[in-house]
């Protein structure tokens, strides 16, 4: 990739917490960022005229550009809807007005313009400020985002809430996606307001298309013409001139001519059927037309759906190129756009477990042609991107709707096919309902392969898929597994597709490295890794390797720890558990302690009327969320690192072991 020039500003490199990042003096940065140095909060920004705003949302621009750069996250969708931000805090009063942001990535130029900008240089780390919308973070984050589709029932929940205590004028403004609005969810609320017919505005920031020149500046000619009320009003005179003028009958049939003309020429048909006015496409990268648009949009007391075009990636060469590339990255090089070499925790040689699943879904499908493989807005994310340059009529992305990914693998499993569901662990939470009814009660084989399970790093605590051991284990028919490594992954596909039945597995966002021998494995039972004569660790997932790195640790102070994988959450492999049960076990588990792995050890022996047999110590994610940080960061706050395993091996031992 060539270089291309870029007006880069620079930072000082600062230790902290054990993380390299920079910081500005706040003399630095008045003098890098002379506007937005001035802005404490939305109100300082109606101060400028509006000619001066589009020189913020170049400043602000800057600022995420560079933070990304050192930080990584999300770049190309924060970039597209800087000017779309600014003039929402610039039109709107954010002390009385609620703007509700739907997934995050649209929110990083609210945050620096809402008393944040001092502090974004910290965003996605330890301790700074999240990567997502938070009400624990600022009076106008007025609603968490991770999950997308929200807003709209948000906005319209919050409208209504001041309209009950007497605030009639109060308005909800809700920025939402297009690839957003493809959920259900979305479209429920849309029903629902245009019901209700409350002040709410919906923001359509639509980053899939790019308006030519020509037409850009003529659709917002009429938008302007629209939005300033004299569309409106000759609407309403020529309405009751015919109502004076002619009879019911004729203005039935007029009233029915214009619905189906206009049918054919107005785009938001859509939503004006469901009870919005549509206001668009405008140019959302153009500030002035924008602030026209808000202005005269301010007043009107009525679901509107304000459509605007915004180009993702806005600002950055490279990221305007190839918005999916820089959707999200790592740290990366300004002026080149290469992104830094990652730092490999879990084996340099190792593929991820994503990698694994890919590689074993293309393996298999090309001698089984009734495997296929669904998603739901994650073909790169989940690896099915390869699966579908080589298979893609066997491929289906349905966009984000989990629901519908569930239950469309049903009905594929039901006439023969063999789905295999790839979702992210937080995200398949939203079709548990379908999990439960259409795929168990059914008893269908349909394979759920669930990524970033566990802990996932820097995203905001909505991102952790910390609950699908718990939530899976629950329902009748299913069985779960949880592979250890990327050899696991690949055998696990394999016997899951050779079920009459649900199955499960689950796999980390990290590294697969090989765990203990290849040769022979039989992923429908768990191993024993490591025979140990003093206590077990029973444990499943990744986390096995972090239990034989402190088992090896502790060997030369004479203690002898064996290691167990226990491979199945649901039906638990009980020959294996017996088999080291009369040793102290040390369940670890990369899932929410409640209702988890451990908690199904103990449930067999109290089904077995043996718990009094049992000397156990559960090791999993405690009950609360855990905040943003590096995923190494959050195995050690949650006990799962490897010091905090052998401060709980040497406890455990310590009140069987009398110590000299």
């Amino acid at each position: 990739m060539t270089s291309k020039s870029f007006n880069t500003i620079s930072f000082q490199k600062k230790k902290r917490t054990g993380s390299n990042y920079f910081m500005l003096t706040p003399e630095e940065l008045a003098k890098k960022y002379p506007l937005l140095a001035t802005i404490n909060s939305p109100s300082d920004l109606k101060e400028f005229d509006v000619e001066q705003l589009q020189e913020v949302a170049q400043e602000v621009r800057h600022v995420i550009i560079e933070v990304a750069s050192h930080n990584g996250g999300h770049l190309a969708s924060p970039l597209g809807a800087v000017e779309m931000t600014v003039a929402l805090h610039y039109v709107y009063d954010l002390a009385k007005d609620h703007v509700v942001w739907d997934v995050g990535h649209q929110a990083h130029a609210h945050k620096i313009l809402t008393g944040r900008f001092s502090e974004f240089h910290t965003l996605r780390r330890k301790g700074g400020i999240s990567g997502y919308p938070s009400r624990f973070e600022s009076e106008y984050d007025s609603f968490g985002t991770g999950h997308s589709s929200t807003s709209i029932s948000a906005g319209l929940g919050m409208v209504t809430a001041a309209n009950l205590q007497g605030d009639e004028d109060r308005r909800a403004i809700a920025v939402i996606g297009d690839g957003a609005m493809t959920g259900g969810m979305a479209f429920e609320a849309l029903a629902h307001a245009g019901h209700l017919n409350k002040n709410l505005i919906v923001v359509l920031n639509d980053n899939d298309m790019s308006i030519s020149k020509n037409v850009g500046a003529l659709s917002s000619y009429l938008s302007r013409l629209i939005t300033g009320g004299l569309y409106t009003r000759a609407k309403g005179d020529i309405k009751s001139f015919m109502e004076h003028m002619i009879g019911d009958k004729l203005f039935d049939v007029a009233r029915r001519l214009e619905h189906q003309f206009k049918h054919m020429i107005v785009p938001g048909v859509l939503f004006e059927e469901l009870g919005f006015r549509y206001i668009g496409p405008v140019d959302g990268n153009d500030v002035p037309t924008l602030v026209e648009c808000l202005k005269n949009l301010k007043d009107t007391k009525k679901p509107i759906l304000f459509h605007c075009v915004t180009q993702k990636g806005k600002g950055y060469p490279y990221a305007e190129e190839d918005p999916l590339a820089y959707h999200g990255v790592g740290p990366y090089d300004i002026d080149t756009g290469t992104q830094h070499a990652s730092k490999v925790v879990d084996g340099d040689d190792a593929s991820s477990f994503t990698d694994a699943f890919a590689s074993a879904m293309i393996e298999i499908a090309k001698s089984d042609d009734k495997v296929v493989g669904i998603t739901a807005a994650m073909p790169t994310g989940t690896g099915l991107s390869k699966f579908e340059k080589q298979f893609p009529d066997r491929f289906f992305d349905v966009g984000i709707c989990e629901q519908h990914a569930v239950t469309f693998a049903a009905g594929l499993a039901a006439q023969g096919m063999k789905p295999v569901a790839a979702i992210y662990s937080t995200f398949l939470q939203r079709g548990y309902d379908q999990y439960v009814h259409d795929v168990c009660l059914q008893n269908l084989p349909v394979v759920f392969a669930i990524d970033r399970a566990g802990l996932v790093g820097e995203d905001s605590p909505t991102q952790q898929g910390a609950f699908d051991i718990s939530f899976l284990r629950a329902i009748p028919n299913i069985q779960v597994l949880v592979p250890r490594d990327n050899v696991d992954t690949r055998l696990a596909l394999h016997w899951a597709l050779g079920q009459d039945s649900p199955v499960a597995f689950r796999y980390a966002r990290c590294k697969g490295p090989t765990i203990g021998d290849t040769r022979d494995r039989d992923v429908s039972r768990g191993e024993i890794l490591r025979e140990g004569t003093d206590a077990y660790f029973l444990a499943v997932g990744p986390v096995l390797s972090t239990c034989l790195q402190v088992a090896e640790a502790l060997e030369p102070a004479g203690i002898s720890l064996g290691v167990a994988d226990a491979r199945f959450v649901k039906p638990l492999d009980t020959e294996l558990i017996n088999q080291i049960a009369h040793l102290p076990l040390i369940t670890v588990e990369e899932n929410t302690l409640e209702g988890g792995f451990g908690s199904a050890v103990m449930e067999y022996f109290e089904s077995e009327n043996r718990l009094h047999e049992l000397r156990i110590r559960r090791i999993g994610i405690p009950d609360r969320f855990l905040p943003h940080s590096t995923r190494a960061e959050q195995l050690e706050d949650a006990g799962l690192g490897a010091d905090s395993l052998e401060r709980v091996a040497r406890a455990v031992l310590a009140d069987i072991i009398p110590q000299p």
